[in-house]
């Protein structure tokens, strides 16, 4: 059995091999050379062509009347850890800035436990490349990854965060993580001398007014109680001072609660830029990248188990928290199988995405016990 010490020394060194999506090979290998020291006598292995860096661990169930999922992330981020620890990332430039090592090394615990001790039920862990970016979660289940024995009945997962301290489990019912879409959006016009604006189409003021009118959508056209984001974060322009630019480009992201939210917004940003085409006598193209995160919209009957679970139990501390308008891949499989995702604390010690995040490691081990007494209680055991 994978002991406290030994799942702090597993974490503490995925800590320093981060690499990015669908480039984890490093930790691909050390995550096998783990799961191959536990005993494998209930233990099946799937390999994944689309995701190569990927992992599907089977557990067989003694007398199985279902099949339970739990996904692992792998991935790391492009930041550079500023954090001064002994076991600092190795790779320059990459960093476990949002936590994945911490979510590994629950999931080997879990399955450690599971691999000595065989579940009623049989379990599933998909340890997944590419969450940051690129969507893994979608490429592994567009590729028939879960199939035959290998398709859960059911899937859950967890995603630290800060704002809870260490060990804490959070959940709500609906929503967890809001869903996204990316959106390029194009103006041109015509350039021109910055003394004879009127020989000239000024695609800067047409992408301002633009920007200024997406405002609206949020403030006038989305449910105040559902909420919704639309940001744009990038904005390029001509060349020099004295020029009219004839060109702009925005690339931004829309944030909605639920995939209707997001298509609603979607419709009203086209309806806004075939607007200001008109008023501007320009041509607007957008651009809208649908692969990227859906809504993490938790199953309410399932959810509505492991909260009453996780409330009832004396030894796991609980709290209800509310939506998060961050995005996750997992709500990709959500959207496929029933199932639950859920927060896990980490304590105050940096926000995610940050360099100098720094995760309480205590929640390790408060998490393996919290996740493998629930799965023992849903198998009836």
């Amino acid at each position: 059995m994978l002991s406290e010490n030994k799942l702090i020394q597993i974490r503490r060194h995925l800590h320093q091999i981060p690499e990015l999506a669908l480039q984890e090979q490093q930790t691909s290998d050390y995550l096998k050379q783990i799961i191959q020291a536990m005993p494998q006598t209930n233990l099946q292995f799937r390999t994944i062509p689309e995701l190569p860096t990927g992992l599907l661990v089977r557990v067989q169930g003694s007398a199985p009347q279902r099949t339970i999922g739990f996904r692992a992330d792998m991935d790391g981020l492009p930041v550079t850890e500023q954090t001064q620890l002994a076991f600092s990332s190795q790779h320059a430039g990459i960093m476990h800035a949002c936590g994945h090592d911490i979510h590994m090394t629950v999931a080997l615990g879990i399955l450690d436990y599971f691999a000595a001790n065989q579940p009623r039920d049989n379990l599933l862990f998909f340890f997944q490349p590419a969450e940051e970016s690129e969507c893994g979660a979608k490429i592994a289940y567009e590729s028939q990854l879960f199939t035959g024995d290998f398709c859960p009945d059911e899937f859950y997962a967890l995603h630290d965060t800060p704002d809870l301290d260490a060990g804490v489990i959070g959940c709500r019912l609906g929503t967890l993580f809001a869903g996204s879409i990316e959106i390029d959006a194009d103006f041109y016009g015509q350039g021109g001398h910055a003394a004879y604006p009127q020989r000239a189409n000024d695609m800067v003021v047409a992408a301002a007014e633009f920007i200024n009118q997406v405002q609206t959508v949020v403030a006038r056209n989305v449910d105040p109680i559902e909420g919704g984001v639309i940001t744009f974060g990038k904005f390029e322009a001509g060349t020099i001072r004295n020029v009219i630019a004839g060109q702009a480009h925005l690339e931004g992201t829309i944030r909605g609660l639920t995939q209707k939210m997001l298509e609603h917004i979607k419709q009203r940003l086209q309806a806004l830029g075939q607007g200001i085409a008109q008023s501007f006598e320009a041509r607007v193209e957008l651009q809208f990248d649908q692969g990227g995160y859906w809504p993490v919209e938790n199953n309410l009957e399932l959810t509505q188990q492991f909260i009453t679970y996780m409330q009832k139990e004396s030894t796991i501390k609980y709290q209800t928290t509310r939506p998060a308008m961050t995005g996750e891949d997992f709500g990709f499989l959500l959207a496929q199988f029933p199932g639950t995702m859920f927060w896990l604390g980490v304590g105050p010690t940096g926000s995610l995405h940050s360099a100098t995040f720094n995760p309480d490691e205590a929640a390790i081990s408060a998490g393996v016990q919290a996740v493998t007494k629930f799965l023992s209680y849903r198998m009836g055991e």
